[in-house]
């Protein structure tokens, strides 16, 4: 008899100082194993936790300017402390967690750093998931896309025991082709870790979080899971940010929604994920992963913002990532 897949899961929303070195990470992420124990405490006596979710930048955010400067001061390589220290707690409470991202160092990619997330659960670190879509020109970290021989997975889904999960970060989600992959690599649940700042928050009159996590849910017919930093403008400026961390079911419902504003949240949120399959596989209408002509789309056949086999990562700069942007905007 199958058992039917139904659980909680906890958006963790941060508001944690910002390091500017290696050794104040440590507290951030005590900080978010303490909030795993309040979530996984908080809902025991109901529908137990079993994934919870952590912002873009919880562990550390790119708090300077040049590639340099993130590598001598920020960057660590992955496996590290901080995805043990979660791993341990994933094992302790038989749980998954999404990591907060952080500055990432790869001796593979030598002068390169990663905006990188993590999906540990209780058998250790299932993938990393690093940003694709930087949000350029400010962010001058690397996307997998644009290294010469690449050869790993950019959109990796790990099949679980509470299901296929799938993650992207922030910016990526203003992509629609992004989360599709994932839906296409299988991912029954679409992570989204953010730090979204106003004034594109989740407020009107421009609440581009919530419109973006509800049409990604549907398109894909998945749930979103979607942390946002709720840090406030003190720690993190030059932008306020907005938090309205929320849980979006496969129809666009709202599950469960912070309120907006910055501060620690933890909202909570059952998903079905045999509901979810059931609705895949006996759908037939507002089935877009079916209906997909993906050949009627001839703008995905050629490049728009390509690789630039002449830049050299370790040199990326506001400047760079400004004269790239409008070599792509010539070609449209």
């Amino acid at each position: 008899m199958t058992t039917h897949l139904r659980y909680a899961v906890a958006a963790c929303q941060t508001d944690l100082p910002n390091p500017i070195e290696r050794r104040q990470m440590r507290a951030n992420t005590d900080r978010m194993l303490s909030m795993i124990d309040s979530a996984v405490a908080g809902s025991a006596p109901f529908l137990p936790v079993r994934l919870l979710v952590f912002p873009e930048f919880a562990h550390a955010a790119p708090v300077f300017a040049t590639v340099g400067e993130l590598l001598e001061k920020l960057a660590v390589p992955i496996p590290n402390e901080h995805t043990d220290l979660i791993a341990r707690k994933a094992k302790e409470l038989g749980v998954y967690v999404q990591s907060g991202s952080m500055i990432e160092c790869d001796e593979k990619y030598p002068g390169v750093a990663f905006n990188t997330t993590c999906l540990i659960g209780p058998e250790g670190l299932l993938y990393k998931y690093r940003k694709v879509n930087p949000w350029i020109p400010y962010e001058v970290h690397a996307s997998p896309h644009d290294l010469q021989g690449y050869d790993e997975p950019l959109f990796p889904v790990a099949d679980t025991e509470i299901g296929r999960i799938g993650c992207a970060i922030c910016y990526d989600w203003l992509f629609p082709e992004a989360i599709r992959q994932l839906a296409a690599n299988g991912a029954e649940v679409l992570v989204r870790v953010s730090a979204y700042m106003d004034p594109w928050g989740a407020t009107e009159p421009m609440n581009w979080w919530t419109i973006i996590n509800r049409a990604r849910a549907i398109e894909n017919i998945a749930y979103v899971v979607a942390a946002n930093q709720g840090v406030s403008l003190r720690h993190y400026p030059p932008y306020s940010w907005p938090g309205g961390s929320q849980v979006v079911d496969f129809d666009g419902r709202m599950l469960a929604e912070a309120s907006p504003g910055p501060g620690e949240r933890i909202v909570v949120a059952p998903i079905d994920v045999t509901a979810l399959r059931h609705e895949r596989a006996s759908r037939r209408g507002h089935h877009m992963l079916a209906h997909l002509r993906s050949e009627a789309y001839p703008v995905y056949a050629s490049h728009h913002f390509p690789p630039d086999p002449e830049a050299d990562p370790a040199a990326a700069s506001f400047e760079q990532n400004v004269a790239r942007i409008d070599a792509a905007k010539r070609r449209l």
